[in-house]
């Protein structure tokens, strides 16, 4: 029966193809615009998403700071250090961790032949390359072997690569630290990262090995990864087990700064689910336009076919026939400029391919820009929300046919 309502309704459509296609195109352009609306909004999220999954997952980074508040004898302002027992305290003390690692961290002079630049060197054990989610392009990571036998080993980000090596294999090769030779392992994947201290520009040697370049009796952090979802309450007994250990209250943020990763994903979800609302908000004003440019032309149809409706309602037609009857050549031309308009949409996001964002901001970054990539939960929302435009519009001129007099209607000239 909805077959023959609706094959009826596209034969009622083909008496003025112009004004339906015209219609039609005006649902199309609107749908296309809320689909490409919320593809842009979920290509944002996802580029936000890859920035921050190029630090890690699970991961907390506490570092040290100076009391703020006057706790356990320890007056405000002292300097609070971390030690290698510190890490011991954590691992003892707060449950649910899977890697924990030291850091310590130094700008030292790079040197290759004649080339010669500034990085960030890095001294941790092999975990903390997990925790960070560090991957390589070329040769391999740190291991425990190195770290234990104190190595002069050094893994080094893509873009130190290309200053120190200009385009040559780095990998079993030697760069001078500070003019201490480190034999290259390692070349590490580019990250979609930017500014003076990115990972690309960093170089990670063993922990035990950072004493030859620094004294690694005081560290600049602790790294931590963690299993199950309660970050919150693990970044709390991180700081509980510190300020026990070191007499200030747990409260107080100045005196550690806990980095948590999932609470800074949190608030850009938070950011990024409100621009999605507001770009549906917008599509779904801009499909109510097309929406009201269908409910004119259905208008104008029961007008003109006023006569048509008294004959129907003359041979036993009830109400909620008609009615049925110009809802559904509403729900056709809404279905039909739907389909269209989803066509239109894909065109559009494969001939776009992709807008800038990191690269902008970035060298090689193009992981980091925005894909207009349509997926299913996208055309499930626009589905929702045409089928609403399309049944507020189509249903008062619907209620209109529904409700003429058969007499007047048989009289209507």
């Amino acid at each position: 029966m909805i077959r023959d309502v609706f094959g009826q309704a596209v034969s009622a459509l083909k008496h003025n193809r112009r004004r339906a296609a015209l219609t039609m195109l005006g649902m199309a352009w609107g749908i296309a615009t809320v689909v490409l609306l919320l593809a842009y909004g979920t290509g944002f999220e996802r580029a936000i998403m890859t920035m921050f999954s190029s630090f890690g997952s699970r991961m907390i980074g506490v570092f040290p700071g100076r009391t703020s508040h006057q706790a356990g004898g320890v007056k405000a302002g002292t300097q609070v250090r971390f030690t290698l027992q510190d890490l011991e305290y954590i691992n003892n003390e707060v449950p649910l961790l899977k890697r924990t690692s030291p850091m310590v961290d130094k700008q030292v002079g790079a040197r290759h032949d004649d080339r010669a630049f500034t990085f960030r060197a890095v001294g941790v054990y092999p975990g903390w390359q997990d925790i960070r989610r560090i991957e390589v392009e070329e040769g391999r990571l740190m291991n425990d072997e190195d770290e234990s036998t104190k190595a002069r080993v050094v893994v080094i980000g893509d873009e130190a690569k290309r200053k120190l090596f200009s385009g040559q294999n780095a990998v079993g090769d030697a760069i001078h630290l500070d003019g201490i030779s480190f034999r290259v392992i390692g070349v590490m994947k580019h990250k979609v990262q930017d500014g003076d201290d990115n990972d690309n520009r960093m170089l990670i040697i063993p922990f035990t090995t950072m004493g030859d370049l620094k004294d690694i009796r005081y560290l600049q952090g602790l790294f931590i990864e963690y299993e199950g979802n309660e970050h919150l309450k693990i970044a709390k007994a991180v700081r509980t087990t510190l300020g026990n250990h070191h007499s200030f209250q747990p409260d107080d943020k100045q005196a550690v700064y806990v980095w948590n990763l999932m609470e800074d994903i949190a608030e850009f979800r938070i950011i990024t689910t409100g621009i999605k609302i507001l770009l549906t908000f917008i599509g779904f004003l801009t499909l109510g336009i097309g929406g009201i440019g269908l409910m004119n032309i259905m208008l104008v149809a029961v007008t003109q076919r006023t006569r048509e409706i008294g004959v129907e309602k003359a041979l036993g037609a009830c109400k909620r026939h008609i009615l049925a009857q110009f809802l559904s050549e509403a729900l056709a031309i809404t279905a039909i400029g739907g389909v269209a308009g989803v066509v239109i949409a894909y065109l559009v996001s494969w001939t776009v391919g992709s807008l800038t964002l990191f690269s902008a901001l970035a060298q090689n970054a193009q992981e980091g820009d925005i894909r207009l990539r349509i997926d299913p939960a996208i055309l499930v929302t626009a589905t929702v929300i045409l089928a609403v435009v399309g049944i507020v519009s189509g249903m008062l001129p619907a209620i209109k046919a529904a409700g003429l007099d058969p007499v007047e209607a048989l009289r209507y000239e």
